[in-house]
């Protein structure tokens, strides 16, 4: 299958079809309800999906190296090195990094706004420094970097039917939405990291505290207050959901099913927060099964008649931004 994804992309360079399996090894590790939407999209596409995932999901293990011994500084170190090295390759289109060639290529292929990498390596180095946030400006601030541009990163791989401009707001808005998600489900395991990511005003107006996540996720329990202020958040990311979703029939055909059932599994992990009375400190909300399978069905099935039919798509190489299509 993988085979057939880098020949499909054109992608024919033995070191750099390793780099992109180096990749597409991460998304299917990592980010399981991701990578089963990336399923949807044609064998062309997925190859720079998973460049650009792996790229992120490189980043992001060196911010949260499990490895205790791996100091503060050491990270930022990393991060720093790993920015020059993304800088260099940037300008040359290539680079020996394992998981860099696959993002300076796919960048290439698809004329990628390098600002939309600088923009996510500044929010990578926020998670080294920054262990709350205010306000949800604030919040805000930071997921333009690590959420937002990972939606405009992308969008030119989908292509779209309306013009970029119109479309890149509502790729913007469901990065944010999907992190938002990540974010009601680990409260817990983001506390143990010394990190809340639940804006400090909204905390405090329903009277909630570091203390008293910390009392929660130690005793497993659940307490009134912090359910209200998780309830409320989830309130507005499904606004943000409603914003995203209008821009799914800005994208090319056979993009869209795979960006639908991503917001249907996504929007899924806030209906089973809400069913378990927001009970984020002690427990991972997972979607079960088969209600994931309801939703991959429908798609699997409307990718299939947009396959059958025999849907153009434009050629990736020298193609620009959001790539307007008749």
């Amino acid at each position: 299958m993988l085979r057939g994804e880098l020949n499909a992309a054109d992608v024919l360079d033995p070191a750099l079809r390793a780099a992109y399996a180096r990749c597409r090894e991460l998304n299917a590790r990592d980010g399981k309800t991701y990578f089963l939407a990336t399923r949807l999209l044609t064998p062309r596409q997925r190859p720079a999906v998973h460049a650009l995932y792996g790229f992120a999901r490189w980043a992001d293990d060196i911010v949260d190296a499990p490895d205790p011994a791996i100091s503060l500084d050491e990270r930022g170190a990393r991060l720093l090195r790993l920015d020059a090295d993304l800088r260099a390759a940037l300008r040359s289109g290539r680079s020996t990094h394992p998981v860099i060639a696959a993002l300076a290529d796919t960048a290439v292929r698809y004329a990628i706004d390098p600002q939309h990498f600088s923009d996510f390596m500044r929010s990578m180095r926020m998670d080294l420094t920054v262990a709350e946030y205010g306000t949800y400006e604030d919040l805000r601030d930071y997921m333009h970097g690590s959420a937002a541009v990972i939606g405009l990163q992308v969008l030119p791989v989908l292509g779209t039917v309306a013009p970029p401009d119109e479309a890149g707001p509502h790729a913007a808005s469901l990065g944010i939405a999907f992190q938002l998600t990540n974010f009601l489900r680990d409260v817990g395991e983001d506390l143990d990291r010394h990190r809340i990511y639940l804006p400090q005003d909204l905390l405090a107006a329903h009277g909630v505290d570091r203390e008293l996540l910390r009392w929660c996720r130690l005793h497993r329990r659940n307490d009134g207050r912090v359910r209200a202020a998780v309830r409320e958040l989830a309130g507005t990311t499904r606004e943000i959901y409603q914003h995203a979703a209008r821009g799914v029939p800005m994208l090319y055909p056979v993009s869209r099913p795979c960006v639908e059932t991503a917001l249907l599994l996504y929007r899924g992990i806030l209906d089973e927060i809400e069913a378990t009375d927001c009970a984020v400190m002690h427990r991972r909300t997972v979607v079960p099964r088969g209600r994931k399978a309801r939703a991959l069905l429908p798609a699997l099935a409307r990718t299939a008649a947009l396959r059958a039919r025999r849907t153009p798509f434009p050629e990736r190489r020298g193609a620009l931004p959001g790539t307007v299509l008749p």
